[in-house]
């Protein structure tokens, strides 16, 4: 057993304290969610919603469901939110969102907790709209923890930026140094119209 399996054990236990909890994923429904998201989720960000469940855990219990939940009304997914913040083909515009970074939580006031699945460790970053400036995304990027395992121990411990009483603020955090390289100015390859 690998630290990620011992830390996805104490993860499960967690979760399934949540009354949101949705059932996991199979391995066909992560291929249907990976296909339209155009790429494959980070292993550990995979191994989440393939074995502790479709979201309803985490911090605030609001990790976003991947693909929409059996009798859910609720259309905001992680595949969802992917695809509705790349802007349509034939855009002109300065928006932009970095591939493979998939919202994973709401934060609410649209900040936004992202998984950078194309980093290496899984990298979980903070979209805060409120320091976008002169057109400019790349100081709207945080890195809110160097990789998946380290949020989900933070989480687990009771000591994220997002719990009341905590002294770091999101502004404590980091500018994510890739940003300006990974945003685009144009939509992504099979982006929809």
């Amino acid at each position: 057993m690998n630290d990620f399996d011992d830390l996805l054990g104490r993860v499960a236990a967690e979760a399934a304290k949540s009354e949101r909890l949705q059932a996991p994923l199979t391995a066909l429904q992560l291929t249907a969610a990976e296909n339209r998201l155009g790429f494959r989720l980070h292993p550990h960000l995979a191994a989440l919603y393939r074995q502790v469940g479709n979201g309803g855990f985490g911090p605030e219990e609001s990790l976003l469901s991947l693909t929409p939940a059996p009798g859910s009304d609720d259309e905001t997914t992680v595949v969802e939110s992917y695809l509705d913040r790349l802007p349509p083909a034939d855009a002109d515009t300065w928006w932009s969102w970095p591939r493979g970074v998939v919202p994973v939580l709401d934060w609410g006031c649209a900040m936004v907790a992202a998984v950078d699945c194309l980093s290496e460790d899984a990298a979980v970053l903070l979209f805060e709209p409120n320091a976008i400036r002169d057109q400019d995304l790349s100081g709207a990027w945080f890195v809110d923890a160097g990789s998946l395992a380290e949020w989900l121990a933070v989480w687990l411990s009771g000591t994220g930026w997002y719990e009341d009483g905590a002294v770091a603020g999101v502004f404590g955090m980091p500018l994510w140094a890739d940003a300006a390289s990974r945003l685009q100015s144009k939509a992504h390859p099979g982006a929809p119209a």
